[in-house]
């Protein structure tokens, strides 16, 4: 089972990137042309929050079935010791978390705003930093093995 749940994980975040990569850019392109904000540019948006909404679920199920879970037995300081298990049971789980929280803020406060101008703001801006704190914690060298 864990196989199976690491396998859809690892691959559903290649479509997290896609989506968040295209939503920011979108985000940015159309606050910097001052375009109209269209039903497209919604979903856009609203597909990157299900997308990385539904990465996160799939990824607290790894973490809770991956038996990292008895690595802690040694306590934070030997978690915190390894940079293996730093990275996994640590680092990228929170940014994680902390990517997704962004962008949950952004796409809640772009539907608030009245005007395209705003909206674009809000998402180019916390998706953006989103993008760049989900690409900081990516576990690279299990990506490229």
């Amino acid at each position: 089972m864990y196989e199976t749940i690491q396998f859809i994980h690892s691959y559903w975040a290649y479509l997290v990137l896609l989506m968040l990569l295209i939503a920011t850019f979108n985000a940015i392109i159309g606050f910097a042309a001052n375009k109209e904000y269209s039903a497209t540019n919604f979903r856009i948006a609203l597909f990157t929050l299900i997308v990385s909404h539904i990465q996160l679920l799939i990824g607290i199920v790894l973490y809770l079935t991956s038996g990292n879970m008895g690595r802690w037995e040694g306590g934070m300081g030997e978690v915190m010791k390894n940079d293996t298990l730093r990275l996994y049971l640590v680092e990228h789980p929170l940014m994680m978390i902390i990517a997704i929280v962004l962008i949950t803020i952004g796409y809640s406060k772009h539907k608030k705003k009245l005007t395209s101008r705003p909206k674009f703001k809000m998402l180019s801006i916390f998706y953006g930093f989103a993008f760049v704190v989900v690409l900081s914690r990516i576990p690279w060298s299990a990506w490229f093995n």
